[in-house]
Formats: structure tokens, C-alpha cells, sequence
């Protein structure tokens, strides 16, 4: 097994290796999400991206993070200022760099509960360049009120980013959370759909996750989260396969490093290895054009 040693980037070098990372599950702030140093925050993600080699983030904001509507229940207004800004954002980044191809990508983030709204946000999202759907936890997973989301997801080639948390055994306050049982019941009704099963590593029992979600073929799965149990990993890319398992960071850049670091540890092959840290984020996002340089990533 390879001893994986963090050191400092030399020469330019990204802490975790030259090659491609797309970061498939990432969050930043609006003038709206009630903290004073939201700018300085996008900011260091985005530098910390560059430091550990991340080329590309698809990416939400999640209403106001809590600060005129709630956090997991986000009302109308909010989710509509959050998508227009993060597009918005992701354009000056790319003008601010000078690059021709962007490096952040967007989400539309929805709340179900006002169903018309989100499936008119996607339809905006769409027309503007977005290249999926955010569902957090404002609706169970399994709820009919997804139905004609994922369907009109499909029907763009939008894959939805959900959020799950792992074996839920009780409800939680401020969120109507879902745990993987619920999310491939609704990955079952719509098999034309592909789902991102969100942060494995994001708290409670991921191994109940696995057992209810490997058999799902249209369900991936993203490695973020704070929790890096030892063989958390490899239990994953155990059940779901290389193929079906993605690199991502969420709101810890830092957890997300430790995790490439471990990637190199656990006996992948070098094919494996670039299935997780970037094509199968190519083969998940069809309306994306994720580059290096510019050469153009393909899976």
C-alpha cells in the first residue's frame, strides 16, 4: 500500500498531484447570505481550490444560508437571487481570470415545496447555462412532489444533487432530511434520471447507505463531508464502483484534501483513480465543458 505523505506544493505543484480534480458538490456566499466576509469567503475557496488542484466546481448557494429564510426551507426570492448570483459569480471569476472556459459551474438550487417555482428556476437555470439541480433537505427525497422535477431534469440531462444524510433514525429540526432508502425510491420511479447521492462522509451510518443504494444504477455518490473514517472509502468504491463514485469537497476544502491524499492509499488503479477525481464528473454533467488548459476533458 503507498504511503501518502502531505507536504507543501513545490514549483507549483497542487497538494493533491497534478492530476485533474472536479469538484462536484461546492458551495459559496452571496451579498445576501448575512455574514460581512462572504466576499473574502469565495474568495479563499477559491484560492484553497487552486492550491490543492481543483479545476472546475459545480456549485450552489443555498438561499441566504439561513438569513432571511431558513437554510434547508429557502423561499422563492431567495433561491432566485442565489441562482442569478452564483451564475453571475462564475462569469466574473472566468472574465476576472481571463480564461475562455469557465471554472465554476452551476446548480439550480430549489426548494420542492414550491413546485412551480423550481421547475421554473431549472427552465431559467437552463437557458442560462446551469448545468444541474440542488435539492437540500426541504422535502423528502421520495416525496411525488420530485416527480416532475426529475423529470424535467432528464429531459435537459440535469443530474440532481441531493442531499442525504446517512441512516436517518430520527427527524432533525430545521431540515425534512433523507436518507439514502428515500432517494433511490425516487431514483427508481425515474431511471431516465441520475442522481448524486450527496457527501457519504456527511454524518450518521454511510454503510447503511451503501447497502440501500448500490443497486441503483442511475445513483452516484459523492466522497465529502468532515467524516474520513479509515475504510469509509474503500467500502464505497466497493459497492458502487469506481465509476459511480466522485471526488467532492462540499464546504470543508480541507476534509475534500485529506480524502485525495487517502485516494492514493487505498490500491487503486490509475483508471479508478481518474474516474473519482474527474470523469466521472465529466460523464455526470453532459452540459458542462470542464478543461485543462485548453485541452478539453472527455470521458
Amino acid at each position: 500500500m503507498k504511503e501518502v505523505k502531505p507536504v507543501e506544493p513545490e514549483h507549483g505543484t497542487p497538494l493533491a498531484g497534478n492530476e485533474p480534480l472536479i469538484d462536484v458538490h461546492a458551495h459559496f456566499h452571496s451579498d445576501l447570505s448575512g455574514r460581512a466576509d462572504w466576499g473574502a469567503y469565495n474568495a479563499s475557496r477559491l484560492h484553497a481550490g487552486e492550491r490543492i488542484g481543483v479545476i472546475a466546481h459545480v456549485a450552489s448557494i443555498l438561499g441566504s444560508w439561513g438569513h432571511t429564510s431558513p437554510t434547508y426551507f429557502s423561499s422563492p426570492a431567495d433561491l432566485t437571487h442565489a441562482n442569478d448570483w452564483m451564475r453571475a459569480f462564475a462569469e466574473r471569476d472566468r472574465l476576472a481570470m481571463g480564461i475562455a472556459q469557465p471554472r465554476l459551474f452551476s446548480y439550480v438550487a430549489i426548494n420542492p415545496n414550491y413546485a412551480d417555482h423550481a421547475l421554473h428556476e431549472i427552465t431559467r437555470g437552463v437557458a442560462a447555462g446551469a448545468v444541474g439541480v440542488k435539492i437540500a433537505a426541504s422535502r423528502k427525497a421520495d416525496d411525488a412532489l420530485l416527480d416532475d422535477i426529475a423529470r424535467l431534469a432528464a429531459e435537459h440531462q440535469l443530474p440532481i444533487l441531493h442531499h442525504v444524510w446517512q441512516d436517518r433514525r430520527r427527524e432533525w429540526p430545521g431540515q425534512d432530511a433523507s436518507d439514502g432508502v428515500e432517494l433511490v425510491r425516487l431514483a427508481q420511479r425515474h431511471p431516465d434520471t441520475r442522481f448524486l447521492l450527496a457527501h457519504i462522509g456527511g454524518g450518521g451510518d454511510y454503510a447503511h447507505t451503501l447497502h440501500a443504494a448500490r443497486d441503483a444504477q442511475n445513483v452516484f455518490v459523492d466522497l465529502s463531508g468532515s467524516g474520513i473514517d479509515r475504510g469509509m472509502m474503500d467500502a464505497t468504491i466497493e459497492a458502487f464502483g469506481a465509476e459511480r463514485v466522485c471526488w467532492a469537497a462540499d464546504l470543508t476544502l480541507c476534509t475534500g484534501l485529506t480524502k485525495a491524499w487517502a485516494l492514493d492509499a487505498i490500491g487503486l488503479t490509475d483508471a479508478q483513480l481518474t474516474d473519482i477525481r474527474w470523469r466521472n464528473g465529466v460523464r455526470l454533467f453532459p452540459r458542462a465543458r470542464f478543461t485543462v488548459g485548453d485541452r478539453v476533458l472527455s470521458a
